[in-house]
């Protein structure tokens, strides 16, 4: 049973994460793509080396480790942030997260292809249901005078990309906290970002709006701050049926927001396409007694 300080944590960190796509749409009205994101990560990284120092976390890795931290940031940092954000701005802030968070049944697919895991008919039935899902969406952006079904396939990539870390995740040994791995990983690949940034987009003017410079600390401290931190003081504590809830109600909670903040209004396939999704990630994130449960049985 979830405590009261739990059950508030937990829709709070629920909300940042589905508020954060219709919020990073708008940040790219004013920055670029890549810009954008080594600005955010940069000042997260910070934030979160500041806290978790202040907390006493050990966050100096050991010299055997700097190679293992750069290679799970690729996939989980650099592809799937920097993928994310060009899906972004070529989707509907609230589609592209539909499509990101297909993540748990890649995840799932990739482990059984690659790694020996058993495909069960759970896990059938959710690449059944992540696959109409794509499958309507990317109708929808090519029957569309403005669609852009390019996006579909970069956001599919993103999410790949994070399930592919989510892999290696799994079968890292490293010593180092799960806390200072994520400030590394962070790090590493705000410089990568900025490098990029460099030599495939101008320099911005920075003559920037009070909304923009808002929408920048949001991403700074709530997206990559205070949601890390909140994730992390959660995630050693919730059982894997609340903390799959919490994962499917992102892409809702970032199409409805889309909605209000970005002025996006949802097709009939958002709709459709987003019950699909958070059916697939219930089917292969939670347990079998808690579908026993809900049944009645």
């Amino acid at each position: 049973m979830l405590s009261r300080r739990q059950a508030l944590g937990l829709a709070a960190l629920t909300l940042m994460w589905g508020v954060n796509w219709p919020v990073m749409k708008l940040s790219l009205q004013e920055l670029s793509p890549l810009y954008f994101r080594a600005l955010t990560m940069t000042g997260g990284a910070l934030w979160l080396f500041a806290f978790y120092r202040q907390r006493g976390v050990r966050l100096a890795p050991r010299p055997g480790e700097w190679r293992s931290i750069a290679t799970l940031a690729l996939p989980n940092m650099l592809g799937w942030h920097t993928l994310a954000i060009f899906g972004v701005a070529a989707l509907a802030s609230g589609r592209a997260a539909i499509l990101g968070f297909t993540m748990p049944v890649w995840t799932v697919l990739l482990g059984a292809l690659f790694f020996g895991q058993r495909l069960t008919r759970r896990s059938t039935l959710a690449a059944l249901l992540v696959a109409g899902a794509v499958a309507l969406l990317l109708a929808d952006e090519l029957g569309a005078m403005a669609g852009r079904p390019v996006g579909v396939a970069v956001m599919l990539g993103a999410a790949i990309s994070w399930a592919v870390g989510t892999l290696m995740m799994r079968r890292a040994t490293l010593t180092l906290p799960m806390e200072a791995l994520t400030v590394w990983m962070m790090g590493l690949t705000a410089l990568a970002l900025w490098a990029l940034a460099a030599t495939f987009e101008p320099w911005p003017q920075w003559q920037l709006s009070p909304r923009m410079w808002g929408l920048l600390a949001y991403g700074v401290f709530m997206n990559y701050g205070m949601a890390q931190i909140i994730w992390f003081s959660l995630a050693r504590h919730l059982p894997p049926a609340t903390s799959a809830m919490s994962v499917m109600m992102v892409p809702l909670v970032g199409t409805a927001s889309a909605t209000v903040i970005a002025g996006e209004w949802p097709r009939w396939t958002d709709g459709v396409a987003v019950v699909c999704v958070m059916a697939a990630i219930a089917t292969v994130l939670l347990p079998a007694g808690a579908w026993r449960r809900a049944l009645g049985r």
